[in-house]
């Protein structure tokens, strides 16, 4: 695989090294060349943080030094991100999630494989990486 976008849970576990990463994830996440993390992941990070449903083991101010050292690469959202989000359907009536539905656009739009053990992408068009 040449390359791969995270969701936000598989991008804390594997920054972390969190054992909740399934070895063989994180093996396909290690082995492969471009590794994006989109903007929308620090945004429900920080928002998530402040409300004590997300919990790091650094200080959210440090986070853009840190993602520096990473190899990972920042994915931003463009117009078409936000259109393909107006027009992808509600499969799941309870799965409104904004910051899911960024991420499956984004992944459509750029034919990239997504990491999530979020069963609700499973009724996308993608390709979802979990063990």
């Amino acid at each position: 695989m040449s390359s791969i976008l995270l969701d936000t849970h598989a991008f804390i576990w594997m920054a972390e090294d969190d054992s909740k990463l399934p070895l063989s994830v994180k093996s396909q996440i290690e082995s492969t060349e471009n590794v994006f993390v989109s903007i929308v992941s620090f945004w429900e990070i920080a928002l998530k943080s402040q409300k004590e449903r997300v919990f790091l083991e650094i200080d959210f101010n440090e986070i853009e030094a840190r993602f520096a050292l990473t190899r990972f690469k920042l994915l931003d959202i463009s117009i078409q991100d936000t259109i393909r989000v107006y027009n992808l359907p509600f499969y799941l009536k309870e799965h409104r999630d904004p910051f899911d539905r960024l991420l499956i656009s984004q992944a459509i739009n750029r034919s990239l494989p997504l990491a999530s053990c979020d069963k609700a992408f499973d009724a996308y068009p993608i390709e979802k990486v979990w063990a």
